[in-house]
């Protein structure tokens, strides 16, 4: 089998506005500790993949509820959110993009500076984000 050929897409200014307005959306549902609205802007089966403190990689499947439990306990935990973020698209294909994100995120006046990626797909004329990459949650209780 031939791999496709890389067309070698470019994002114009409209697509580049779109997702910068699909991320002001789910920085919205997030600062605000709605995780189901979150959860509305995911494509599940959700991957997920991380390491621990000792540098050993995982990756897992998450179904919506497993997705609402974990994300549950990040999100609305009740706390004062504030998110900064600086993202960097990297458009594979007009529906498949990888996104750095460089953040600060305050909790009741406490800064943490992190660093992720997402995988997001464009389905059904909408974006979704289907992958999760995010250093050191690995060993952390479930």
């Amino acid at each position: 089998m031939t791999p496709p050929a890389d067309p070698g897409f470019a994002p114009g200014a409209a697509a580049l506005a779109e997702l910068d307005e699909w991320f002001r959306r789910y920085d919205a549902l997030a600062e605000a500790g709605d995780v189901a609205g979150t959860a509305e802007l995911a494509m599940f089966p959700l991957n997920t993949v991380t390491d621990d403190a000792a540098g050993e990689g995982s990756a897992r499947q998450l179904d919506r509820a497993a997705y609402l439990e974990m994300m549950g306990g990040v999100l609305a935990g009740g706390g004062d959110l504030k998110m900064e973020s600086r993202r960097t698209p990297y458009f594979l294909t007009p529906s498949l993009v990888v996104v750095f994100t460089e953040a600060e995120f305050t909790v009741d006046g406490e800064r943490r500076q992190v660093r992720y990626a997402d995988l997001l797909v464009r389905a059904g004329g909408q974006w979704r984000f289907q992958t999760m990459v995010q250093g050191g949650w690995g060993g952390q209780p479930d």
